[in-house]
């Protein structure tokens, strides 16, 4: 099958797909993925190997594209997943609401604050 990636012509089959990715171990899978042999594989791993290309020259849609049309199962790219832990974190403390642990402005003069009675000289 001919396709076009990154602006190159490429004469792909499924057989030579198959046998350029033997002995290949899957990266860990970040975004869109390909099932190849019972292997899941980044994409952009393949579209490298495949086209002996930097991955910055091509995009994942170019080599799902191509992979689907020669027969692959492709996934999109994993959702993300919250970390319940991580946005407790973000929860903002209670805003005190006792005057003697009030700061006094600029304009208003320390003795005027509540419960500060002392005397000055």
């Amino acid at each position: 099958m001919r396709c076009i990636i990154a602006g190159f012509p490429f004469d792909l089959m499924k057989s030579e797909v198959l046998h350029k990715m033997q002995g290949i171990k899957p990266e860990p899978v970040t975004g869109e993925s390909v099932i190849i042999s019972r292997r899941t594989y980044p994409v952009k791993q393949v579209g490298q190997i495949l086209t002996r290309q930097d991955r910055r020259d091509f995009t994942a849609e170019q080599i799902t594209r191509a992979m689907t049309r020669l027969g692959f199962t492709c996934r999109p790219a994993p959702a993300a997943v919250t970390d319940p832990v991580s946005a407790e974190s973000t929860v903002t403390a209670p805003v005190s609401t006792d005057p003697a642990g009030a700061v006094p402005s600029p304009d208003q003069p320390e003795a005027a604050m509540p419960g500060n009675h002392h005397a000055y000289s």
